[in-house]
């Protein structure tokens, strides 16, 4: 029944259908990637981008006065006078105390073939400065929005009780106001704004080297379970879980550190991605099957012609077509439902005809299944995709080396002798 040429013809047919996997995993990320290039910008337009909050840059500016004296030429005389030179000095003041609070609302949104971490955040920051020095002078307060050009809602920045939101003219993003300082006085700073942003929330303490925070608490509230931190951020100080919303917190008495403090948004599974990671694994899938099908055939001697197993390659395969181009219009779970029900009925409904709706409803239905639907369930827990792929490699092996431990290979795939042609029949005679 199977010859080295069938089986050839069949290598044949996985190799092709391997192939056209590849192409679509290819046609697949190149839709993704464009998709990503023409609807970021979009999506950032909208919503803004990655927002860091930079801790207000104070200075502290007073003049000093000291006596010059001078040597000058008038009417052919000399005179020795006296002047009086200002000097400007400035310095960086640091706050003495700081409480910030955020809450952050997550609001994922999908284009395409990707999933945007999208956010509104409230922002609460306070901070006090006291003036410790012996000089009079003028203190400039400099806040610098996350984003330039992005929205803030119900903007007030509050000095000493003031708000001087009305008064804001920001330059690129950033707005300075100056008053005056005296020794000992003390200066408070309220920011308060709502604004959207994408995949992260930092708050800097410092714009450039290490910052020394003093009395410093920073409340972060996310109304998501799942929490991770930039590269480089600072751990909280505690965690306080209520239900799928997380309280984190960062409480220093006095700490020097130049790391930063925030939250990334969990990202969703990416259908671009899932879909090429489908593609690009899915010979492996259709290689089990075929084995099993291939023993299946050999154990109860049945006639599955090389061209059915080309019929059940492009019923595989369009699976992985339909759930591809469906995926961007459905969510991951019915477009992964659609794509898996239309090849399990192609499979069975035809071999349901080739061989028997007994042996199609009970082993190739389950077999595929296994094969191609748990295989492809295994995609959506990254990082266990491997290990999935491992074990059911394995018990295959396992099923396969029992099903066919007493067949005789050399037996099945035997050259068998052309039967015989039947003798001729010597022609009937003709009555007399």
């Amino acid at each position: 029944m199977y010859t080295t040429w069938r089986i050839l013809a069949i290598v044949a047919v996985f190799l092709g259908a391997t192939a056209a996997w590849a192409i679509l995993a290819a046609i697949t990320t190149q839709r993704t990637s464009t998709q990503g290039d023409k609807l970021g910008p979009e999506v950032q337009n909208l919503w803004g981008r990655p927002q860091t909050q930079l801790s207000p840059a104070t200075t502290f500016h007073w003049t000093t006065s000291r006596q010059v004296a001078e040597t000058v030429e008038e009417d052919g005389k000399t005179q020795h006078v006296t002047k009086t030179v200002e000097d400007e000095h400035q310095r960086d003041v640091l706050p003495s105390a700081t409480t910030i609070g955020a809450a952050i609302h997550l609001d994922h949104r999908l284009k395409g073939l990707l999933w945007y971490a999208l956010y509104d955040v409230t922002f609460d920051g306070a901070w006090t400065y006291v003036h410790d020095g012996s000089e009079s002078g003028r203190l400039e307060i400099a806040f610098a929005f996350p984003v330039p050009d992005a929205a803030y809602d119900d903007f007030r920045f509050v000095i000493d009780g003031h708000d001087l939101a009305r008064l804001a003219r920001p330059d690129k993003g950033r707005f300075s106001y100056r008053l005056d300082l005296r020794p000992g006085q003390t200066v408070t700073l309220q920011v308060h704004y709502r604004s959207r942003g994408l995949d992260q929330w930092v708050y800097q303490p410092a714009s450039d080297g290490v910052a020394s925070l003093q009395n410093f608490v920073l409340t972060l509230d996310c109304d998501f379970a799942d929490i991770d931190y930039p590269v480089g951020a600072m751990s909280p100080s505690r965690r306080q879980r209520a239900g799928d919303s997380w309280r984190l917190t960062w409480n220093f008495k006095q700490v020097l550190t130049g790391q930063n403090m925030g939250l990334l948004m969990p990202r969703r599974l990416q259908p671009g991605a899932l879909a090429t990671s489908l593609a690009t694994s899915a010979p492996v899938s259709l290689l089990l099957f075929f084995i099993v099908l291939f023993v299946l055939s050999v154990r109860y001697r049945l006639d599955i012609h090389p061209l059915n197993y080309l019929a059940i390659a492009s019923a595989f395969f369009s699976f992985h077509l339909l759930f591809s181009y469906s995926v961007d219009h459905l969510q991951i779970v019915p477009a992964f439902v659609l794509a898996s029900a239309a090849s399990i009925f192609l499979v069975v409904s035809y071999l349901r005809l080739v061989v028997s709706p007994r042996f199609a409803y009970r082993r190739v239905a389950l077999a595929q299944l296994v094969y191609q639907v748990c295989f492809s369930i295994a995609h959506f827990w990254e990082g266990y995709t491997g290990l999935s792929i491992s074990i059911l490699s394995t018990l295959t092996l396992f099923l396969v080396m029992q099903m066919t431990g007493r067949i005789r290979w050399s037996e099945v795939l035997a050259r068998k002798p052309p039967e015989p042609a039947p003798p001729a029949q010597a022609p009937a005679r003709a009555p007399a």
